[in-house]
């Protein structure tokens, strides 16, 4: 797997578990002042999500990098048919 390649997949994955990090704690605002929406959360607490995220796709991304060097499955073989 060349650099690149590991890097798009790490891309993929960060965004894929963020959109799943990202409703985890939400808090409504009981009472929204003027301009706030009703469903905006109260503390999205963005910095702390994207830190859980980026440990969590860093997991995802060695066990897909353990799986593709094991020769589990590779890129290649889909795309020559073998």
């Amino acid at each position: 797997m060349s650099w690149a390649t590991g890097v798009m997949v790490y891309i993929v994955l960060w965004w894929t578990v963020l959109f799943a990090v990202l409703p985890l704690g939400v808090r409504r605002v009981e009472k929204p002042g003027k301009g706030e929406e009703h469903g905006a959360p109260e503390r999205p607490e963005l910095v702390r999500k994207a830190i859980i995220t980026s440990v969590v796709a860093a997991v995802f991304w060695l066990a897909f990098f353990a799986l593709h060097q094991a020769d589990v499955f590779s890129f290649r073989r889909v795309v020559d048919g073998s």
